[in-house]
């Protein structure tokens, strides 16, 4: 199993002050932001690239003003579904505690390393939807009806598009 780089999620003090730096000077561009269902709080992305829906995430949640304890979790993409359940049965295996949540646009898994530090390994849908969004999968049903249960769970969603549709989107918007 090949993991790449894929996004983090930093909690940020000063969100505005934030944004302007990423966007501003570091040349990010917002691709979606809003609350995160549940939770109360606003989450905003940014990508540079647009066949990456995002790069980096802010959550405004950051109070302290110490040493930096500003990164909520680290992201990892696999290639291929057999790649995410194989590591699904190793963390089985090892008691490790796992979130199952597909945010319509991924198949994720949430869980801590021995640390505590946060960690997403997921898998690509073929279909982009705004976000935030977030649902729980069931880790055991096959591929095929995992597909198909994505779609129906997520195809009334504002941005329901195939993936490759909205990257060709950003890609024009963004020149």
């Amino acid at each position: 199993m090949a993991l790449t780089w894929s996004h983090a999620v930093l909690n940020v003090k000063n969100a505005d002050r934030m944004l302007d730096f990423y966007t501003r000077i570091l040349g990010f561009h917002i691709t979606d932001r809003g609350e995160i269902p549940g939770r109360g709080m606003e989450i905003v992305f940014l990508s540079q690239d647009p066949g990456e829906h995002h790069q980096l995430a802010m959550l405004p949640i950051r109070a302290d003003e110490g040493s930096s304890n500003s990164l909520a979790h680290l992201a990892f993409r696999v290639g291929e579904m057999g790649e995410l359940r194989d590591l699904v049965a190793r963390l089985k295996s090892e008691g490790v505690q796992m979130r199952p949540t597909s945010h319509g646009n991924t198949w994720s898994v949430y869980f801590q390393d021995p640390e505590l530090n946060g960690i997403e390994i997921f898998r690509d849908t073929p279909w982009h939807v705004a976000q935030p969004q977030g649902k729980t999968w069931d880790l055991d049903v096959d591929d095929a009806a995992l597909l198909a249960w994505t779609e129906a769970e997520f195809a009334g969603e504002p941005g329901f598009e195939p993936k490759a549709d909205f990257h060709k989107r950003k890609a024009a918007e963004w020149g």
